[in-house]
């Protein structure tokens, strides 16, 4: 079950309304893999309008749906796409790359001594001094005040449990992640393909 501050963070999708006086900026496409689905939920796969239109030239793209907004050059005029599929399957790494942002991700952006998700950093569970390596098992988000506390020791050593123990986490683990960080704002031509506004459950 999602957390309420969670709840509260539910994307807002923007009317159709909005589109004809929309700053091209403001008009990414969402891009989808080939089974309809998103090719990332966090980030969330966007391309800047240039780079779908490109795509769609190139007949590397179907075109989903798309803004009211218009280009158009001397012999020609188009409606910007809103959501485009890619026409050849993209497949997904396993595994995702051992990075900063991806750990954050894993943790829920919050530190695993204290549940804080404020000043965030890392934290070798195994010190280095005692042998720890930095990999996926032995790094978990920590606040600072936390990380000082718990110092050159072990978590049991310096009786701060973790609230979960770390793993090297799969893709689709960290999509699942993803789909609780929703971004603030998401085209409502993108809501069928995004799971971000289903109705929840009583």
């Amino acid at each position: 079950m999602l957390r309420a501050d969670l709840i509260e963070r539910a994307a807002r999708f923007r009317s159709a309304g909005e589109d004809p006086s929309r700053h091209l900026s403001d008009c990414p496409a969402l891009v989808l893999n080939a089974d309809f689905t998103p090719l990332s939920y966090y980030p969330l796969s966007v391309w800047p309008w240039q780079t779908a239109i490109k795509a769609v030239f190139l007949e590397r793209v179907d075109i989903i749906a798309s803004y009211d907004r218009e280009v158009h050059s001397q012999s020609a005029r188009m409606r910007l796409p809103s959501v485009i599929a890619l026409r050849q399957y993209v497949r997904v790494s396993e595994f995702p790359a051992f990075t900063r942002f991806n750990v954050f991700l894993r943790d829920r952006f919050s530190c695993q001594y204290c549940g804080s998700p404020h000043q965030l950093t890392f934290d070798h569970v195994l010190p280095r001094r005692l042998g720890g390596t930095t990999c996926w098992e032995n790094i978990v988000a920590a606040c600072s005040p936390c990380n000082l506390k718990k110092g050159g020791r072990t978590p049991k050593q310096a009786h701060m449990p973790l609230l979960v123990p770390p793993i090297r986490p799969t893709s689709w683990q960290l999509q699942e992640r993803g789909r609780a960080f929703p971004p603030n704002h998401l085209h409502e031509t993108w809501r069928d393909w995004l799971y971000w506004d289903v109705e929840l459950e009583a």
